[in-house]
């Protein structure tokens, strides 16, 4: 297998930008159509290479990549994944990533970042909470010291 196909394989034919799926059957010339990306210049990253669209692999290479929140979530001050990502890899810890205005609202938040980690930063174990305060709900997202 070549390397485009073992890191499809293990990220599921999901793009790592904007988490649609990729077209194994389209042209690697086509914007939809599959890219190995490296996502970070650290060498000792646990994942250098990631699946992207082509389009979105270039579009990163000229703005700074930002995971876009659905619009479905009422989220206040939705916090920057990437950088939230990179924070938690590299020190782990936990990180307010969030405001809601009702507890429903914050769970359905927590239920998709929760998701959104395991494809985004996998190996990396994130667990989402929900916590009360100010008459608001904060989602929070944990995981253990690296």
């Amino acid at each position: 297998m070549s390397l485009l196909d073992d890191v499809a394989e293990r990220d599921n034919w999901r793009c790592w930008v904007c988490d649609e799926p990729v077209d194994p059957d389209k042209s690697v010339n086509d914007p939809r159509g599959p890219s190995v990306d490296s996502r970070t210049a650290d060498r000792k990253a646990k994942v250098a290479e990631r699946l992207a669209h082509r389009g979105c692999n270039t579009r990163k290479g000229a703005v700074k990549v930002v995971i876009a929140w659905p619009e479905r979530l009422f989220v206040v001050e939705p916090a920057p994944l990437i950088a939230v990502a990179a924070r938690l890899e590299h020190k782990g810890g936990r990180e307010i990533v969030g405001r809601c205005p009702t507890r429903q609202d914050a769970q359905e938040t927590a239920e998709w970042l929760a998701d959104r980690f395991s494809r985004l930063t996998p190996g990396l174990p994130v667990t989402t909470r929900i916590e009360a305060g100010g008459g608001q709900f904060l989602v929070v997202l944990a995981t253990g010291r690296r």
